[in-house]
Protein backbone atom coordinates (compact mmCIF):
# COMPACT_ATOMS: atom_id res chain seq x y z
CA UNK A 1 0.00 0.00 0.00
CA UNK A 2 1.56 3.47 -1.12
CA UNK A 3 0.19 6.03 1.43
CA UNK A 4 0.68 9.72 1.22
CA UNK A 5 1.06 12.79 3.84
CA UNK A 6 -1.25 14.62 1.81
CA UNK A 7 -2.69 15.21 -1.95
CA UNK A 8 -0.31 15.58 -4.55
CA UNK A 9 2.54 14.08 -2.84
CA UNK A 10 3.26 11.68 -5.66
CA UNK A 11 1.52 8.42 -4.74
CA UNK A 12 -0.08 7.58 -8.10
CA UNK A 13 3.57 8.19 -9.96
CA UNK A 14 4.95 5.96 -7.04
CA UNK A 15 2.45 3.27 -7.35
CA UNK A 16 3.46 3.58 -10.88
CA UNK A 17 6.74 2.76 -10.90
CA UNK A 18 6.70 -0.09 -8.52
CA UNK A 19 3.92 -1.89 -10.72
CA UNK A 20 6.53 -1.47 -13.61
CA UNK A 21 9.32 -2.51 -10.95
CA UNK A 22 7.43 -5.88 -10.03
CA UNK A 23 6.59 -6.89 -13.59
CA UNK A 24 9.72 -6.65 -14.41
CA UNK A 25 11.06 -9.06 -11.22
CA UNK A 26 8.65 -11.28 -12.53
CA UNK A 27 5.36 -10.75 -10.68
CA UNK A 28 1.93 -10.69 -12.65
CA UNK A 29 0.78 -7.45 -10.99
CA UNK A 30 -2.62 -4.92 -10.64
CA UNK A 31 -3.06 -1.86 -8.94
CA UNK A 32 -6.10 -0.65 -6.89
CA UNK A 33 -7.54 2.26 -5.61
CA UNK A 34 -10.53 1.33 -3.30
CA UNK A 35 -12.01 5.22 -3.71
CA UNK A 36 -11.04 7.63 -6.27
CA UNK A 37 -12.36 11.17 -6.93
CA UNK A 38 -11.00 12.10 -10.10
CA UNK A 39 -12.88 13.67 -13.52
CA UNK A 40 -10.34 12.46 -15.44
CA UNK A 41 -11.63 9.18 -16.06
CA UNK A 42 -11.11 5.95 -18.73
CA UNK A 43 -13.47 3.39 -20.07
CA UNK A 44 -12.65 0.03 -19.45
CA UNK A 45 -12.86 -3.30 -21.79
CA UNK A 46 -15.64 -4.13 -19.55
CA UNK A 47 -17.12 -0.79 -20.64
CA UNK A 48 -17.01 0.67 -17.21
CA UNK A 49 -15.25 4.01 -15.62
CA UNK A 50 -12.04 4.24 -13.63
CA UNK A 51 -10.09 6.63 -12.93
CA UNK A 52 -6.86 7.38 -15.27
CA UNK A 53 -4.51 7.14 -12.37
CA UNK A 54 -5.30 3.14 -12.26
CA UNK A 55 -5.52 2.84 -15.89
CA UNK A 56 -1.97 4.17 -16.34
CA UNK A 57 -0.80 1.82 -13.49
CA UNK A 58 -2.72 -1.07 -15.17
CA UNK A 59 -0.33 -0.04 -18.13
CA UNK A 60 3.11 -0.15 -16.15
CA UNK A 61 2.23 -3.42 -14.74
CA UNK A 62 1.43 -4.56 -18.55
CA UNK A 63 -2.36 -5.55 -17.66
CA UNK A 64 -5.47 -3.86 -19.25
CA UNK A 65 -7.51 -1.63 -16.94
CA UNK A 66 -10.47 -3.34 -14.93
CA UNK A 67 -13.60 -1.51 -13.23
CA UNK A 68 -11.85 -3.63 -9.96
CA UNK A 69 -9.18 -1.81 -10.21
CA UNK A 70 -10.80 1.10 -8.99
CA UNK A 71 -14.33 0.25 -7.68
CA UNK A 72 -15.19 3.48 -6.16
CA UNK A 73 -14.85 6.63 -8.81
CA UNK A 74 -16.34 10.07 -7.61
CA UNK A 75 -16.87 12.61 -10.10
CA UNK A 76 -16.93 16.04 -8.42
CA UNK A 77 -19.72 19.07 -9.71
CA UNK A 78 -19.90 22.00 -8.52
CA UNK A 79 -23.39 22.04 -6.67
CA UNK A 80 -24.58 18.87 -6.95
CA UNK A 81 -22.01 17.10 -5.13
CA UNK A 82 -20.08 14.06 -6.41
CA UNK A 83 -21.37 11.35 -8.89
CA UNK A 84 -20.76 7.44 -7.69
CA UNK A 85 -18.99 5.46 -9.91
CA UNK A 86 -19.57 1.74 -8.17
CA UNK A 87 -17.68 -1.07 -10.33
CA UNK A 88 -17.59 0.86 -13.41
CA UNK A 89 -21.32 1.83 -13.27
CA UNK A 90 -23.21 5.71 -12.08
CA UNK A 91 -24.34 4.47 -8.88
CA UNK A 92 -25.93 8.04 -7.27
CA UNK A 93 -25.20 11.77 -6.77
CA UNK A 94 -24.11 12.41 -3.17
CA UNK A 95 -22.77 15.21 -1.15
CA UNK A 96 -19.91 14.79 0.99
CA UNK A 97 -22.21 14.51 4.10
CA UNK A 98 -24.28 11.49 2.47
CA UNK A 99 -21.09 9.76 1.13
CA UNK A 100 -19.62 9.32 4.28
CA UNK A 101 -22.62 8.16 5.64
CA UNK A 102 -23.13 5.86 3.31
CA UNK A 103 -19.14 4.55 3.37
CA UNK A 104 -19.89 1.46 5.26
CA UNK A 105 -22.57 -0.03 2.64
CA UNK A 106 -19.99 0.39 0.14
CA UNK A 107 -17.16 -1.94 1.78
CA UNK A 108 -18.73 -4.92 0.57
CA UNK A 109 -18.20 -4.19 -2.82
CA UNK A 110 -14.71 -2.80 -2.64
CA UNK A 111 -13.92 -6.19 -0.38
CA UNK A 112 -15.48 -7.87 -3.69
CA UNK A 113 -13.26 -6.01 -6.33
CA UNK A 114 -9.84 -6.76 -4.25
CA UNK A 115 -10.65 -10.25 -3.71
CA UNK A 116 -11.22 -10.45 -7.26
CA UNK A 117 -7.77 -9.17 -8.31
CA UNK A 118 -6.10 -11.19 -5.14
CA UNK A 119 -7.14 -14.40 -7.06
CA UNK A 120 -6.17 -13.54 -10.11
CA UNK A 121 -2.58 -11.30 -9.35
CA UNK A 122 0.38 -12.67 -7.67
CA UNK A 123 0.69 -8.92 -6.43
CA UNK A 124 -1.46 -5.94 -5.52
CA UNK A 125 -0.14 -2.08 -5.36
CA UNK A 126 -2.74 -0.67 -3.59
CA UNK A 127 -2.92 3.31 -3.30
CA UNK A 128 -4.27 6.00 -0.63
CA UNK A 129 -5.96 9.16 -1.06
CA UNK A 130 -4.97 12.13 0.18
CA UNK A 131 -3.79 12.37 3.92
CA UNK A 132 -3.88 8.84 5.16
CA UNK A 133 -3.97 10.69 8.33
CA UNK A 134 -7.10 12.68 9.01
CA UNK A 135 -8.39 12.29 11.86
CA UNK A 136 -12.08 13.22 11.53
CA UNK A 137 -12.35 10.72 8.15
CA UNK A 138 -10.71 7.81 9.41
CA UNK A 139 -13.91 6.21 11.11
CA UNK A 140 -15.28 5.63 7.65
CA UNK A 141 -12.29 5.39 5.68
CA UNK A 142 -12.28 2.80 2.62
CA UNK A 143 -9.12 3.85 1.37
CA UNK A 144 -6.38 4.27 3.16
CA UNK A 145 -5.22 2.07 6.62
CA UNK A 146 -8.06 0.37 6.73
CA UNK A 147 -8.22 -0.95 3.46
CA UNK A 148 -4.55 -2.02 4.07
CA UNK A 149 -5.63 -3.48 7.08
CA UNK A 150 -8.29 -5.62 5.57
CA UNK A 151 -5.49 -6.76 3.07
CA UNK A 152 -2.55 -7.00 5.84
CA UNK A 153 -0.51 -4.88 3.07
CA UNK A 154 2.86 -3.76 3.93
CA UNK A 155 2.35 0.20 3.80
CA UNK A 156 5.23 2.73 2.67
CA UNK A 157 4.42 6.74 3.27
CA UNK A 158 5.09 9.33 0.55
CA UNK A 159 6.10 12.36 1.25
CA UNK A 160 6.61 15.32 -0.91
CA UNK A 161 9.94 17.86 -0.05
CA UNK A 162 9.35 19.78 -2.70
CA UNK A 163 6.53 21.59 -1.20
CA UNK A 164 8.42 22.01 2.12
CA UNK A 165 7.72 20.55 6.03
CA UNK A 166 8.82 17.12 4.85
CA UNK A 167 10.24 16.47 8.83
CA UNK A 168 6.28 17.60 9.90
CA UNK A 169 4.79 15.59 7.19
CA UNK A 170 6.48 12.39 7.92
CA UNK A 171 6.79 12.58 11.67
CA UNK A 172 3.16 14.25 12.15
CA UNK A 173 1.44 11.68 10.19
CA UNK A 174 3.39 8.45 12.03
CA UNK A 175 2.89 9.88 15.45
CA UNK A 176 -1.07 10.18 14.31
CA UNK A 177 -0.89 5.98 13.31
CA UNK A 178 -2.41 3.55 15.56
CA UNK A 179 -0.06 0.84 17.07
CA UNK A 180 -1.79 -1.34 14.55
CA UNK A 181 -0.82 1.02 11.69
CA UNK A 182 2.48 1.33 12.80
CA UNK A 183 2.82 -2.68 12.50
CA UNK A 184 2.19 -2.28 8.88
CA UNK A 185 4.04 0.74 8.21
CA UNK A 186 7.77 -0.57 6.82
CA UNK A 187 9.24 2.85 5.79
CA UNK A 188 9.16 6.09 4.06
CA UNK A 189 9.98 7.45 0.39
CA UNK A 190 11.13 11.03 0.44
CA UNK A 191 9.69 12.24 -3.26
CA UNK A 192 10.09 14.89 -5.93
CA UNK A 193 14.21 15.86 -4.01
CA UNK A 194 16.09 18.82 -5.35
CA UNK A 195 19.72 19.24 -4.60
CA UNK A 196 22.63 16.94 -3.52
CA UNK A 197 21.60 14.04 -1.45
CA UNK A 198 24.21 13.78 0.58
CA UNK A 199 23.41 17.73 2.43
CA UNK A 200 20.11 15.21 3.52
CA UNK A 201 22.35 13.01 5.06
CA UNK A 202 21.27 14.26 8.54
CA UNK A 203 17.91 14.72 7.84
CA UNK A 204 17.40 10.89 6.85
CA UNK A 205 19.10 10.03 10.39
CA UNK A 206 16.80 12.52 12.22
CA UNK A 207 13.53 11.05 10.72
CA UNK A 208 14.55 6.95 11.49
CA UNK A 209 15.53 7.86 14.77
CA UNK A 210 12.30 9.79 15.37
CA UNK A 211 10.03 7.27 14.00
CA UNK A 212 12.39 3.86 14.11
CA UNK A 213 11.28 3.14 10.76
CA UNK A 214 13.76 3.42 7.61
CA UNK A 215 13.89 6.17 4.66
CA UNK A 216 13.47 3.68 2.07
CA UNK A 217 14.34 6.26 -1.27
CA UNK A 218 14.83 9.65 -1.73
CA UNK A 219 13.64 10.12 -5.07
CA UNK A 220 14.92 13.24 -6.96
CA UNK A 221 12.70 15.67 -8.87
CA UNK A 222 12.36 14.42 -12.89
CA UNK A 223 11.40 16.80 -15.95
CA UNK A 224 12.60 14.23 -18.93
CA UNK A 225 10.21 11.43 -18.01
CA UNK A 226 6.38 11.95 -19.22
CA UNK A 227 3.23 10.26 -17.14
CA UNK A 228 -0.27 11.12 -17.73
CA UNK A 229 -1.47 13.70 -14.93
CA UNK A 230 -3.46 12.32 -12.16
CA UNK A 231 -5.60 15.36 -11.77
CA UNK A 232 -6.74 18.92 -12.88
CA UNK A 233 -4.00 20.11 -10.00
CA UNK A 234 -1.59 19.88 -12.79
CA UNK A 235 -3.31 22.41 -14.53
CA UNK A 236 -3.92 24.92 -12.35
CA UNK A 237 -2.81 28.52 -13.15
CA UNK A 238 -0.33 28.41 -9.94
CA UNK A 239 1.30 25.57 -11.51
CA UNK A 240 1.30 25.78 -14.93
CA UNK A 241 4.16 27.39 -16.92
CA UNK A 242 3.09 28.69 -20.03
CA UNK A 243 5.62 28.08 -23.01
CA UNK A 244 6.66 30.53 -25.78
CA UNK A 245 4.91 30.31 -29.15
CA UNK A 246 6.43 31.99 -32.50
CA UNK A 247 5.40 31.27 -36.32
CA UNK A 248 8.00 28.04 -36.41
CA UNK A 249 5.52 26.04 -34.10
CA UNK A 250 2.30 24.53 -34.23
CA UNK A 251 0.30 26.58 -31.12
CA UNK A 252 -2.70 24.87 -29.87
CA UNK A 253 -4.57 26.62 -26.77
CA UNK A 254 -6.03 24.79 -24.17
CA UNK A 255 -9.36 26.68 -22.51
CA UNK A 256 -9.01 25.72 -18.85
CA UNK A 257 -12.97 25.24 -17.69
CA UNK A 258 -13.61 25.36 -13.87
CA UNK A 259 -15.30 21.86 -13.93
CA UNK A 260 -12.33 20.40 -16.70
CA UNK A 261 -11.93 16.97 -17.18
CA UNK A 262 -10.13 14.30 -18.91
CA UNK A 263 -7.89 17.17 -19.75
CA UNK A 264 -5.13 14.01 -20.72
CA UNK A 265 -7.06 13.99 -24.00
CA UNK A 266 -4.33 16.29 -25.03
CA UNK A 267 -1.20 15.64 -23.77
CA UNK A 268 -0.53 13.19 -26.90
CA UNK A 269 -0.19 16.69 -28.66
CA UNK A 270 3.13 17.32 -26.33
CA UNK A 271 4.84 14.65 -28.14
CA UNK A 272 4.77 15.79 -31.37
CA UNK A 273 8.41 17.96 -31.60
CA UNK A 274 6.66 21.18 -32.97
CA UNK A 275 3.95 21.75 -31.28
CA UNK A 276 3.64 23.77 -28.18
CA UNK A 277 0.13 23.02 -25.79
CA UNK A 278 -0.76 25.96 -23.19
CA UNK A 279 -3.64 25.58 -20.68
CA UNK A 280 -5.29 29.43 -20.82
CA UNK A 281 -6.99 31.12 -17.82
CA UNK A 282 -8.16 34.44 -18.84
CA UNK A 283 -9.94 35.50 -21.83
CA UNK A 284 -7.24 37.77 -23.17
CA UNK A 285 -4.81 34.51 -23.17
CA UNK A 286 -6.39 33.58 -26.57
CA UNK A 287 -4.22 35.60 -29.06
CA UNK A 288 -4.48 35.41 -32.84
CA UNK A 289 -0.84 33.97 -32.16
CA UNK A 290 -2.61 30.14 -31.55
CA UNK A 291 -3.47 28.18 -34.43
CA UNK A 292 -6.14 26.29 -32.49
CA UNK A 293 -8.34 26.39 -29.26
CA UNK A 294 -9.25 23.14 -27.67
CA UNK A 295 -12.38 23.24 -25.28
CA UNK A 296 -12.09 19.86 -22.95
CA UNK A 297 -14.56 17.74 -21.59
CA UNK A 298 -16.66 19.35 -18.53
CA UNK A 299 -18.08 17.50 -14.98
CA UNK A 300 -20.39 19.86 -15.27
CA UNK A 301 -21.16 21.92 -18.56
CA UNK A 302 -24.34 23.45 -17.22
CA UNK A 303 -22.56 25.74 -14.88
CA UNK A 304 -19.56 26.35 -17.10
CA UNK A 305 -21.59 27.39 -19.83
CA UNK A 306 -22.74 30.18 -17.96
CA UNK A 307 -19.02 30.91 -16.28
CA UNK A 308 -18.02 31.35 -20.14
CA UNK A 309 -20.98 33.57 -20.70
CA UNK A 310 -20.24 35.84 -17.73
CA UNK A 311 -16.31 35.96 -17.56
CA UNK A 312 -15.80 37.11 -20.87
CA UNK A 313 -14.86 34.07 -22.98
CA UNK A 314 -18.06 33.68 -25.24
CA UNK A 315 -17.13 37.29 -26.94
CA UNK A 316 -12.95 35.82 -26.86
CA UNK A 317 -13.76 32.31 -28.50
CA UNK A 318 -16.25 34.16 -31.14
CA UNK A 319 -13.69 36.57 -32.07
CA UNK A 320 -10.68 34.06 -32.43
CA UNK A 321 -12.63 32.03 -35.18
CA UNK A 322 -14.67 34.61 -37.40
CA UNK A 323 -10.92 35.48 -37.97
CA UNK A 324 -9.95 32.22 -38.87
CA UNK A 325 -8.39 30.55 -35.66
CA UNK A 326 -9.53 26.71 -35.75
CA UNK A 327 -11.64 25.07 -32.53
CA UNK A 328 -12.07 21.82 -31.52
CA UNK A 329 -14.64 20.84 -28.43
CA UNK A 330 -14.40 17.45 -27.04
CA UNK A 331 -17.44 15.45 -25.28
CA UNK A 332 -18.64 18.27 -22.57
CA UNK A 333 -16.27 21.34 -25.07
CA UNK A 334 -18.84 20.29 -27.86
CA UNK A 335 -21.82 20.63 -25.80
CA UNK A 336 -20.73 23.54 -25.12
CA UNK A 337 -20.33 25.10 -29.01
CA UNK A 338 -24.12 24.39 -29.37
CA UNK A 339 -26.90 26.63 -29.57
CA UNK A 340 -28.41 25.45 -25.73
CA UNK A 341 -28.03 22.67 -23.26
CA UNK A 342 -31.07 21.48 -21.42
CA UNK A 343 -31.27 19.88 -18.33
CA UNK A 344 -34.92 18.93 -17.37
CA UNK A 345 -34.23 16.90 -14.57
CA UNK A 346 -31.37 19.06 -12.74
CA UNK A 347 -28.81 16.28 -13.12
CA UNK A 348 -25.69 19.18 -13.17
CA UNK A 349 -27.47 22.10 -12.49
CA UNK A 350 -30.29 24.07 -10.85
CA UNK A 351 -30.88 25.72 -13.89
CA UNK A 352 -32.95 23.91 -16.79
CA UNK A 353 -31.67 25.52 -19.29
CA UNK A 354 -28.86 27.30 -20.53
CA UNK A 355 -26.71 29.19 -23.74
CA UNK A 356 -23.86 27.70 -25.17
CA UNK A 357 -21.68 29.58 -27.38
CA UNK A 358 -23.58 29.08 -30.71
CA UNK A 359 -21.11 28.33 -32.94
CA UNK A 360 -22.28 24.74 -33.77
CA UNK A 361 -25.76 24.29 -34.37
CA UNK A 362 -26.57 21.77 -31.82
CA UNK A 363 -28.75 21.62 -28.80
CA UNK A 364 -27.87 19.41 -25.83
CA UNK A 365 -30.36 17.38 -23.65
CA UNK A 366 -28.61 15.63 -20.30
CA UNK A 367 -30.84 12.69 -19.32
CA UNK A 368 -30.30 10.45 -16.18
CA UNK A 369 -28.76 7.20 -18.47
CA UNK A 370 -25.17 8.20 -18.79
CA UNK A 371 -23.20 6.74 -22.08
CA UNK A 372 -20.26 5.03 -21.60
CA UNK A 373 -18.35 2.62 -24.25
CA UNK A 374 -15.69 2.52 -26.13
CA UNK A 375 -15.85 3.27 -29.87
CA UNK A 376 -14.14 2.66 -33.52
CA UNK A 377 -15.17 4.81 -36.65
CA UNK A 378 -13.80 7.00 -39.98
CA UNK A 379 -13.81 10.56 -39.65
CA UNK A 380 -15.68 12.31 -42.27
CA UNK A 381 -13.21 14.98 -43.21
CA UNK A 382 -9.79 13.74 -43.76
CA UNK A 383 -11.31 9.39 -43.70
CA UNK A 384 -8.89 8.59 -41.31
CA UNK A 385 -9.59 5.72 -38.22
CA UNK A 386 -10.47 6.95 -35.12
CA UNK A 387 -10.80 5.25 -31.53
CA UNK A 388 -11.66 6.11 -28.24
CA UNK A 389 -14.66 6.09 -25.55
CA UNK A 390 -17.25 7.88 -24.59
CA UNK A 391 -18.12 9.29 -21.48
CA UNK A 392 -21.68 11.89 -20.82
CA UNK A 393 -24.87 11.86 -19.88
CA UNK A 394 -26.31 13.95 -22.47
CA UNK A 395 -27.22 13.53 -26.31
CA UNK A 396 -27.33 16.28 -28.94
CA UNK A 397 -28.93 17.08 -31.73
CA UNK A 398 -28.60 19.25 -34.53
CA UNK A 399 -30.49 21.87 -35.99
CA UNK A 400 -31.69 22.58 -39.42
CA UNK A 401 -28.68 24.58 -40.73
CA UNK A 402 -25.32 24.70 -41.65
CA UNK A 403 -22.69 22.08 -41.58
CA UNK A 404 -21.98 18.26 -41.33
CA UNK A 405 -21.82 15.34 -39.22
CA UNK A 406 -18.06 14.99 -37.80
CA UNK A 407 -17.38 11.21 -37.21
CA UNK A 408 -18.93 8.02 -38.23
CA UNK A 409 -18.51 5.74 -35.24
CA UNK A 410 -19.70 2.18 -33.85
CA UNK A 411 -19.35 1.14 -30.79
CA UNK A 412 -17.18 -1.83 -30.09
CA UNK A 413 -18.71 -5.10 -29.98
CA UNK A 414 -21.78 -3.48 -32.13
CA UNK A 415 -21.20 -2.87 -35.73
CA UNK A 416 -24.20 -0.23 -35.94
CA UNK A 417 -22.74 2.59 -37.08
CA UNK A 418 -23.87 6.19 -36.49
CA UNK A 419 -22.75 9.68 -36.78
CA UNK A 420 -21.12 11.68 -34.15
CA UNK A 421 -20.19 15.11 -33.74
CA UNK A 422 -20.62 18.39 -36.22
CA UNK A 423 -18.97 20.77 -38.27
CA UNK A 424 -18.61 24.07 -40.20
CA UNK A 425 -16.33 25.82 -41.81
CA UNK A 426 -15.17 22.93 -43.40
CA UNK A 427 -13.84 21.48 -40.33
CA UNK A 428 -12.17 24.63 -38.88
CA UNK A 429 -14.90 24.49 -35.97
CA UNK A 430 -15.74 20.92 -34.90
CA UNK A 431 -16.97 19.30 -32.34
CA UNK A 432 -17.34 15.64 -31.14
CA UNK A 433 -18.40 12.93 -27.95
CA UNK A 434 -14.91 11.02 -28.75
CA UNK A 435 -12.27 11.15 -25.55
CA UNK A 436 -8.77 9.76 -27.24
CA UNK A 437 -9.72 10.83 -31.01
CA UNK A 438 -6.15 12.91 -31.00
CA UNK A 439 -4.29 9.30 -29.95
CA UNK A 440 -5.62 8.16 -33.57
CA UNK A 441 -2.04 9.00 -35.32
CA UNK A 442 -3.71 9.52 -39.15
CA UNK A 443 -6.59 11.83 -37.61
CA UNK A 444 -3.85 13.61 -35.48
CA UNK A 445 -1.29 13.44 -38.45
CA UNK A 446 -3.86 15.31 -40.48
CA UNK A 447 -4.81 17.67 -38.56
CA UNK A 448 -1.47 18.83 -37.35
CA UNK A 449 0.05 19.08 -40.98
CA UNK A 450 -3.53 20.87 -41.95
CA UNK A 451 -2.27 23.92 -39.78
CA UNK A 452 1.68 23.73 -40.65
CA UNK A 453 0.38 24.00 -44.25
CA UNK A 454 -1.51 26.86 -43.50
CA UNK A 455 1.54 28.55 -41.73
CA UNK A 456 4.05 27.54 -44.77
CA UNK A 457 5.86 24.71 -42.43
CA UNK A 458 6.39 21.63 -43.98
CA UNK A 459 4.65 18.72 -43.22
CA UNK A 460 5.71 16.12 -40.37
CA UNK A 461 4.62 11.93 -39.82
CA UNK A 462 2.88 11.52 -36.47
CA UNK A 463 5.23 10.63 -33.60
CA UNK A 464 4.93 7.49 -32.31
CA UNK A 465 2.36 8.78 -30.38
CA UNK A 466 0.65 6.84 -26.82
CA UNK A 467 2.96 3.73 -27.83
CA UNK A 468 5.60 5.40 -26.65
CA UNK A 469 4.24 6.05 -22.78
CA UNK A 470 5.61 2.55 -22.22
CA UNK A 471 9.25 3.29 -22.67
CA UNK A 472 8.18 6.00 -19.94
CA UNK A 473 7.13 3.20 -17.61
CA UNK A 474 10.52 2.07 -17.49
CA UNK A 475 12.22 5.12 -17.32
CA UNK A 476 10.03 5.78 -14.30
CA UNK A 477 11.27 1.96 -13.01
CA UNK A 478 15.23 2.69 -13.71
CA UNK A 479 14.86 6.35 -11.87
CA UNK A 480 12.89 4.75 -8.79
CA UNK A 481 15.38 1.85 -8.77
CA UNK A 482 17.94 3.38 -8.59
CA UNK A 483 17.10 6.09 -5.73
CA UNK A 484 14.76 3.34 -3.49
CA UNK A 485 15.92 0.65 -1.66
CA UNK A 486 13.59 -2.03 -3.37
CA UNK A 487 15.12 -5.30 -2.31
CA UNK A 488 14.55 -3.76 1.52
CA UNK A 489 11.07 -2.55 0.15
CA UNK A 490 10.55 -6.84 -0.71
CA UNK A 491 12.11 -8.31 1.88
CA UNK A 492 10.60 -5.85 5.26
CA UNK A 493 6.96 -6.92 3.16
CA UNK A 494 7.48 -10.17 3.75
CA UNK A 495 7.88 -9.88 7.07
CA UNK A 496 4.04 -8.40 7.29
Amino acid sequence: MILGTGSDVGKSIVAAAFCRIFKRKGFRVAPFKAQNMSNNSYVTEEGGEIGRAQVVQAEAAGELPSIHMNPILLKPSSEMGSQVVLQGKVFDQMDAKNYHAYKPRLKKAVMESYRRLADKYDLIVMEGAGSCCEMNLKKNDLVNFAMAKAANAPCILVADIDRGGVFAQIIGSYHLMTRKEKDLLIGFIINKFRGDPDLFTSGIEYIEKKTGKPVLGLVPFYKDIHIDSEDSVAVQEDKWVTKPIDMKTVNIAVLKLPSISNFTDLQILECEPDVIVNFIFHPTDLTADYDMLVIPGTKNVMEDAIWLSRSGWKKSINSFTENGGRLLGICGGYQLMGKQINDPMKIESHHKEVKGLGLLPIVTTLEEEKIVHRVKGICLINHEQISGYEIHMGRSAALNGQGEPFLKIHKIGDKTWHNDGWIIKDGLIAGTYVHGILDSSGFRGDLLNAIRSSKGLRNRSPSQGRLARFHQYDLLADHFELHCRVNDIISLSMEI
